[in-house]
């Protein structure tokens, strides 16, 4: 039996193309890159820890723009976008999300300076003991 703290930190260690800077702005979340633990979010935002924008001081949802999805080869797919301000459209953050199968889990991870950094690893074979059960 595979410990999943095991599997989780070692898929943030495995993939070397996550980048956990870019383009974002600091002053408008009320944390920089939270742990999630294993909330991963193909699409939405965090609100919870937006503090607002520092340059209209508007704290409305967030627009997702330029939401980009590519799938390699190997089948791993990579999901981008961009939270932005609703009143003057300012980035706020970028996201991205990845989904792989590595072996017998699917593997999920996500970093963003907004919705945090998390990853999960759920096994895709019935009955396995390290089968997430959890319910949200």
């Amino acid at each position: 039996m595979v410990d999943a703290t095991f599997r989780v930190k070692g898929l943030i260690d495995a993939l070397p193309h996550v980048v956990l800077v870019l383009i974002m702005c600091q002053y408008c979340v009320k944390q920089q890159h939270p742990q999630r633990g294993t909330i991963c979010l193909e699409s939405g935002s965090y609100l919870m820890n937006f503090a607002g924008c520092k340059e209209c001081g508007k704290k409305e949802p967030l627009k997702t723009l330029v939401m980009f999805t590519e799938e390699d080869v190997d089948g791993e797919e990579l999901v981008t976008y961009k939270h932005v301000c609703p009143g003057c459209d300012h980035l706020v953050a970028e996201h991205e999300y990845t989904f792989r199968v590595e072996g017998n889990y699917q593997e999920y991870m996500m970093t963003c300076l907004l919705c945090g950094t998390a990853a999960d690893s759920i096994s895709i074979l019935p009955g396995s003991p390290t089968e997430n059960t959890s319910t949200f």
